[in-house]
């Protein structure tokens, strides 16, 4: 079915609620009131409410275009012959687009299943993460034990230091993920504890999309 053009005023709308959004997740993070969005744009939250039935709905109209370029940044990772300069280069990206951006560094730090071309741009990214760990690995510069539940470790804890560091964020976060990837080196490897397994990863962000209403209830079952 053709999907009928907004009203120019109705476009207005939208486009003034997107991009407020965009600016005050990006200061506050995704957890702010859909209220205060609404005053900032300058509309009646009825409108917002018509416009975005959901916060799942707003976050995956304001976040598209960052989650198609943390695919970009996989797929230049992958263009790169080292495969180690990859991997790191990936990181390093990732982490940065967090420092800059509140919102991002808490999105993909959660389940999206409620904003399916969100997911879907993630679900690629992912994969390509899984590519980079396997060059890495097999040119023999990444530790043999590292996994993708690493990496979003990785972007738990830099979530969480963007939110408290504020102004000195990117300078934080860059020192972050450098220790973090001398640490992933293979000579660098020893014992230690194993890394969380992939559904205890998958639970805690589902914990963190429930408590934003993003996902349903997370199923410890």
């Amino acid at each position: 079915m053709t999907m009928m053009p907004l009203r120019a005023d109705a476009a207005r709308n939208r486009k003034a609620i997107v991009d407020t959004a965009r600016s005050v997740f990006a200061e506050q993070g995704l957890d702010v009131a859909l209220d205060e969005i609404a005053r900032r744009a300058g509309i009646g939250n009825a409108t917002l409410y018509r416009r975005f039935p959901s916060r799942a709905d707003l976050v995956a109209a304001v976040f598209a275009e960052q989650m198609a370029d943390h695919v970009a940044a996989v797929e230049a990772a992958l263009g790169d012959p080292d495969p180690w300069a990859g991997l790191g280069s990936y990181l390093t990206a990732i982490a940065a687009m967090q420092a800059n951006d509140r919102g991002l560094a808490d999105l993909v730090t959660m389940d999206l299943s409620a904003a399916p071309e969100i997911e879907s741009l993630r679900a690629q990214a992912f994969a390509g993460l899984v590519t980079l760990l396997e060059r890495a690995k097999a040119a023999g510069a990444l530790r043999a034990e590292f996994n993708p539940e690493d990496v979003l470790v990785l972007l738990m804890a830099n979530a969480g230091l963007v939110e408290r560091t504020h102004g000195s964020a990117g300078t934080a976060s860059a020192r972050l993920v450098h220790l973090f990837v001398d640490g992933m080196r293979a000579e660098a490897a020893t014992e230690g504890p194993k890394p969380p397994t992939p559904r205890r990863m998958s639970l805690a962000m589902r914990t963190n999309s429930a408590r934003l209403r993003l996902c349903s209830q997370p199923d410890e079952g």
